[in-house]
């Protein structure tokens, strides 16, 4: 595949979009402090001064209208990239997203496509308050139309942003901004990822821990210490939720005949309850213990370190949970 080199997920985002935009004259990018900041966290940096005010689009401070006006721009041909700086936002522009971006394809009966990829910012830990913490992707998994991509890694990151930007329909592209910095071997040239396609971040044969974005980290951490211990955990990262690669986590979970799911999002409602829902339908026979759910409480998010360090999962929480659903075998 060419030169790779070890460069951190903001970096691999940003070769992305400057790559598909040399690629492509119809990506163009929208969104607050998208152009001359370079974004919040540095993901826009350098396009601006390469592609130009045409291209990338310096927005007021009004979601409704410049995610609006992204659909519109996919509608008539473009391919925008808009970023939502938190996720947390959403209330604001959710009638742009659910109810034209997600339906439009089909109240049309597929006459117009919506390449439209929004970008936002998810997840806690560094102590953003209750507006600018959480995760909510379940929310956009629970609506039909939306694509909802999350990665873990900055190889991931790269692959499944250009995938987005090249796919046809709208797409909810999550960045948890623990994982910013994260470094990872990442290859120069362009590259896709196909949306659907689980990866097996550790093989295993005790337990299946199906985790998304930031924390596969933290069952990976986990799933180290548990070695120690000869317990041995497979850890599966979905990357798309929708689509959800359903066979591999299946084919996992009749392999080890334990589940637990890990997940950021609040626990009622959520994607953990998904998956379970899934296991249990289709592979209940299979299972030596019951599922366990690694998760947020439904609360919103402190702003104290302590307080927050307590409601989020992490990798003593995992190790617990697998620890018990070992013992029920």
């Amino acid at each position: 595949m060419g030169e790779v080199r070890e460069i951190t997920f903001v970096e691999a985002l940003n070769e992305a979009l400057m790559q598909e935009m040399e690629r492509d004259p119809n990506v163009i990018v929208m969104g607050e402090d998208v152009g001359v900041y370079g974004g919040i966290f540095g993901v826009t940096k350098g396009l601006l001064q390469k592609f130009g005010p045409d291209r990338v689009i310096d927005t007021p401070i009004s979601e409704a209208g410049f995610i609006g006006a992204a659909v519109g721009a996919a509608a008539a041909g473009l391919r925008p990239v808009v970023e939502l700086m938190f996720v947390d936002f959403f209330g604001v522009c959710m009638d742009q997203i659910y109810n034209q971006a997600a339906k439009m394809r089909y109240m049309f009966g597929g006459k117009i496509k919506i390449p439209v990829t929004i970008r936002t910012t998810i997840g806690g830990g560094l102590s953003a308050a209750a507006q600018h913490s959480q995760v909510l992707y379940s929310i956009f998994a629970h609506v039909p139309g939306l694509k909802v991509v999350v990665p873990s890694t900055p190889y991931d990151a790269k692959g499944l942003l250009i995938t987005a930007i090249r796919d046809d329909n709208p797409k909810i592209f999550f960045e948890h901004k623990l994982l910013y910095g994260v470094r990872g071997p990442v290859p120069k040239e362009p590259y896709t990822i196909p949306f659907g396609v689980a990866d097996v971040k550790m093989e295993g044969s005790d337990v299946t821990v199906v985790a998304v974005a930031y924390m596969v980290h933290e069952a990976l951490k986990a799933a180290n210490e548990l070695k120690k211990e000869g317990i041995s955990v497979e850890v599966i990262d979905p990357r798309t939720l929708v689509p959800f690669d359903k066979e591999a986590v299946i084919k996992s979970v009749k392999k080890t005949g334990r589940l637990v799911v890990v997940d950021e999002d609040y626990d009622r409602c959520g994607f953990a309850s998904w998956v379970a829902a899934i296991v249990a339908d289709e592979c209940f026979g299979y299972l030596d213990a019951p599922i366990k759910r690694v998760t947020t409480p439904t609360v919103p998010i402190p702003f104290s370190p302590v307080l927050e360090k307590e409601i989020l999962p992490n990798a003593e929480k995992i190790i617990k949970a697998v620890k018990e659903v070992v013992r029920k075998a």
